[in-house]
């Protein structure tokens, strides 16, 4: 199954998403294309790793050559804090013209449509024939288009394939697997993979994943729902922990000491091979492949229980394209966003930098090339065997992400039980949701 074709899981939150609202976005600021294009300058944002900065910026170069008239100003950064600041530009006016935005942002931003541009009013400038009503839906907010997205992805295994040969050992295809390959690892002092914690939540999201195959339960509903209880929640903790005492992970604390304020890609440990894996959306993998010189990374398998069951894995809008509600530019904006999801030779650039492309007519360009290729290729392509299902976008929320965290560092620095900290997360959650569900 192709990235882009959508199971019937994903076509859940398709309905979800597009009938949050049953009105109308506001087209105060919506203005119809004239089809003129204006002599501007476009602020465009985004966030990634080095290898995104790199492609991004040579396809402005390209941009300018077809439309000298049109400037691009870039603003981008990693992914911590990132959020934080397009919240603070978008509350002061003062957003950029294009943004590269997260799927929860579609949330937080523009609960009433009205937070970012109105694309639908914008379809003379860009092609949106080659996506799926269900992908298409993934961007809208009461029935508004406010973004597109680019690409799909899930979390995934990736291997430092040179250490697992050194050590003579095999990626791990279940759970038992990889909790009994701790001790080979412990002797050479080597880790079988990490956890970034500066990238938000990543190690509850693959506690999420474990119980979600153990119960059949999913931990989010898409319209905000908890569907685990305290005691799921106690599971995943002392999942968690099982990770820990297994020498299948490092400690936080032993992160913090290790690293210092260094995301895991930067790490010495990860670079050096201390870290032998890291479990990463296949989206963003470029980051960590990149600064491996003299090793190789592979996509593992995404792991299932003893009888082979590999539900519980999920999936989501990796990232998508919105425009500012406040652009004095729309027109321009917009074709803008048509050159970076449509354009053949800006597709080459980028290539998988921002992961496998939703747009079928730029995979099947992709695919034609032969540039459908590598690990991110090889992880998504493998995550579609496993079926999954679709993050829900109050999953990704900061505040969500904030009592994660939290529970996960008592349990790792032992100041709270697992059953102490479940309590306090449910309860949490339990309250958060509710607040955000009557607003």
């Amino acid at each position: 199954m192709k990235i882009f074709y959508v199971p019937t899981s994903i076509k859940i939150i398709a309905v979800i998403m597009s009938t949050i609202g049953l009105f109308a976005c506001n087209s105060e600021k919506i203005t119809e294309p004239d089809g003129k294009l204006d002599s501007c300058t476009l602020r465009f944002s985004w966030w990634g790793g080095d290898d995104r900065h790199s492609a991004t910026l040579k396809a402005i170069e390209l941009w300018e050559k077809i439309h000298p008239e049109i400037k691009i100003e870039p603003e981008y950064g990693g992914w911590d804090g990132w959020t934080e600041k397009i919240n603070t530009q978008v509350a002061g006016n003062t957003a950029p013209d294009v943004m590269q935005i997260n799927y929860d942002w579609l949330v937080t931003l523009s609960s009433d449509g009205k937070g970012f541009y109105d694309l639908d009013k914008l379809t003379d400038y860009i092609d949106l024939s080659g996506y799926s009503d269900e992908i298409l839906s993934f961007g809208k907010s009461q029935n508004c288009l406010n973004a597109i997205t680019v690409s799909m992805s899930g979390r995934g295994f990736f291997y430092n394939s040179d250490v697992y040969k050194k050590l003579g050992i095999s990626y791990p295809k279940t759970w038992n697997e990889l909790i009994t390959s701790g001790n080979k690892f412990e002797s050479e002092d080597v880790y079988p993979f990490d956890l970034d914690t500066q990238s938000g939540a990543t190690a509850w999201y693959l506690c999420v994943v474990y119980i979600q195959q153990t119960t059949g339960k999913q931990f989010l509903t898409m319209d905000g729902k908890l569907g685990f209880n305290e005691e799921d929640i106690k599971s995943a903790l002392d999942f968690y922990v099982t990770l820990e005492q297994n020498h299948i992970i490092r400690t936080v604390k032993e992160r913090s000491d290790e690293d210092g304020n260094d995301a895991l890609y930067q790490s010495p440990s990860f670079i050096n091979g201390k870290v032998a894996g890291v479990f990463e959306w296949g989206s963003t993998i470029g980051k960590y492949e990149s600064l491996l010189e003299n090793a190789k990374l592979e996509a593992g398998p995404y792991l299932s229980n003893d009888s082979g069951n590999k539900n519980g894995w999920m999936t989501k809008p990796s990232l998508l394209y919105a425009i500012s509600a406040d652009t004095k530019y729309p027109d321009e904006a917009a074709e803008f966003i048509n050159f970076l999801l449509n354009d053949t030779d800006c597709a080459e650039i980028f290539g998988t930098t921002r992961g496998i492309p939703a747009n079928k007519k730029i995979y099947d360009f992709l695919e034609s090339k032969n540039e459908l290729s590598g690990i991110s290729y090889d992880s998504s392509e493998m995550l579609s065997d496993a079926n999954p299902i679709t993050v829900s976008p109050y999953m990704e929320l900061s505040k969500m992400k904030e009592y994660y965290n939290n529970a996960i560092d008592s349990v790792s620095y032992h100041t709270a039980t697992t059953e102490e900290a479940a309590a306090k997360m449910y309860d949490s959650i339990t309250r958060y949701l509710r607040k955000i569900n009557e607003t």
